[in-house]
């Protein structure tokens, strides 16, 4: 079975809708702000992405471009400004960036409270303690959402997550130890990489490696979410699965495009939306 993520991103997107409106209602607009310094296409594609979904739902996008040799103290400068106007509910941070800087160089200029996208390793820290106030990286968070959704039972479960990035790899392994699954962390420098993922109850490929995921890796009735999205040179998108061999064996599987995506986007805009309301409840 493929998993229709623009399906389970409309259902999402139904119930945000009625708490953006509420907020609406009350005087409050739900505010994103993007600190962009790139001229990425596929990170001009995500942002053109974020600005008509959050149009859609009644979210306002505040974009702030840098030029594109912005050095850390300057992409730190509007990352801290925008965390401190108080007409922002959320911030996030476009990558790749410039001069070799990493997310981890800049990412603690985000205030936490508003860090809707768990760039700040102070986010990364409140999840791994478990803290309800811990916003994930919206991608590893699709996933949990995606399980979810399709009713995927995780307690007791063995999940297999192949990529260790701050991203997803990491922080979707921490949510799903704490859905009560033991989870088993692959990497490039995992010895026999076949033998340990086909294990996996549950599988998360997010490596970044075009269709390394084959049906040797997977085990009849598992579950397969494909965080991969790796340009091919036609233009499109494969993922890190090679999903046609994978899906006779596997229970379901994301595809990609339209699995994974489409929910990162909708699951960022509920942290916007979460952020808006706590900010109105004076919850921190």
């Amino acid at each position: 079975m493929l998993i229709d993520g623009k399906k389970i991103a409309a259902d999402l997107g139904v119930e945000l809708a009625d708490r953006v409106a509420t907020l609406r209602a009350a005087g409050v607009a739900p505010t994103l702000a993007i600190v962009v310094a790139t001229d990425d296409a596929s990170t001009a594609w995500y942002v053109r992405s974020l600005q008509r979904t959050a149009a859609g739902l009644g979210i306002e996008i505040r974009k702030t471009e840098l030029a594109l040799d912005a050095g850390r103290d300057e992409i730190r400068r509007a990352l801290t400004a925008a965390s401190a106007d108080p007409a922002v509910h959320g911030v996030i941070c476009q990558t790749p960036l410039p001069g070799g800087l990493r997310l981890v160089d800049v990412g603690d200029a985000i205030d936490p409270e508003v860090d809707v996208d768990g760039a700040s390793p102070v986010s990364l820290g409140r999840l791994a303690s478990g803290s309800a106030t811990a916003f994930a990286p919206a991608t590893a968070a699709a996933v949990l959402k995606i399980l979810e959704h399709e009713g995927v039972p995780l307690k007791g479960r063995r999940a297999v997550v192949i990529g260790r990035s701050n991203v997803v790899g990491k922080p979707a392994a921490l949510m799903l130890l704490d859905q009560h699954a033991t989870v088993t962390v692959c990497h490039s420098r995992t010895v026999d990489l076949p033998s340990e993922v086909r294990r996996a109850d549950v599988l998360v490929a997010a490596v970044g490696r075009p269709k390394l995921v084959t049906s040797d890796y997977v085990k009849p009735g598992a579950v397969v979410i494909d965080v991969g999205t790796n340009p091919t040179p036609e233009g499109g998108l494969v993922g890190d699965v090679d999903t046609a061999g994978v899906e006779p064996l596997a229970a379901a599987v994301t595809p990609v495009p339209g699995g994974v995506g489409p929910v990162t986007t909708m699951v960022l805009m509920g942290h916007v939306v979460t952020a808006t309301e706590r900010r109105v409840a004076g919850v921190r």
